[in-house]
């Protein structure tokens, strides 16, 4: 049995205005050192055996101080990266209404089915983000591994995961905190969620 503490990266520049960052690859904000930095104290006692992160800049920023702060390896897999939103990326909501109102509204209705224009296939997202969940875990028997990576791509995994409709991924997990804990366990065909998008505000143990 393998426990994966799934993590977004911290904050990043594209934050406060809420712009769609898949594939593009944006830096940390001071803030998001800063929960980096948080992260990575709350990772020092958590009893890691590796930490893996997205090879998106802003996941390695967030890792690399939790695999230091471990003594554990730090791996970078290309398949836990974000969803490429295609002609969505950089934009904001409302500019994505301006550009193409109809494929959005379609968007909105089934993110699975109707995915932004140019973007990738949420549910191919999905089997190559658990396919690494589970590469990791038979990497990993019976340890505890940090994965930092990305929101629709960790929420678009648990949907996977628990065998609900990718396309309910919105709906069922709204928002995912930076760098807040989802932890689950993997054993074979089993999964078992035991906290999702906690803060850290507790000790560890």
């Amino acid at each position: 049995m393998t426990t994966l503490v799934l993590v977004r990266h911290g904050e990043t520049v594209w934050h406060a205005e809420n712009r769609y960052a898949g594939v593009s690859d944006i830096s940390l904000t001071a803030r998001g050192h800063d929960q980096a930095a948080q992260l990575a104290a709350w990772a020092a006692a958590a009893g890691l055996s590796a930490v893996w992160t997205s090879t998106l800049s802003r996941a390695q920023l967030t890792a690399a101080p939790c695999a230091e702060a471990a003594g554990t390896p730090l791996w970078a897999d290309e398949r836990l990266r974000e969803l490429d939103f295609g002609d969505g990326e950089g934009l904001t909501r409302a500019e994505m209404r301006e550009q193409f109102p109809e494929a959005l509204d379609a968007f909105h209705a089934d993110p699975v089915a109707d995915h932004l224009p140019g973007g990738e296939d949420p549910a191919h997202a999905a089997q190559r983000f658990t396919a690494c969940l589970r590469d990791i875990a038979e990497q990993h028997p019976d340890g505890r591994v940090l994965v930092v990576a990305h929101t629709t791509a960790i929420r678009l995994a648990l949907c996977q995961l628990l065998g609900v409709p990718l396309r309910k991924y919105r709906r069922l997990f709204p928002f995912l905190r930076n760098c807040a804990l989802t932890e689950i366990r993997l054993e074979g065909d089993r999964v078992a969620v035991l906290e999702f998008n906690a803060p850290i505000t507790r000790p560890v143990g």
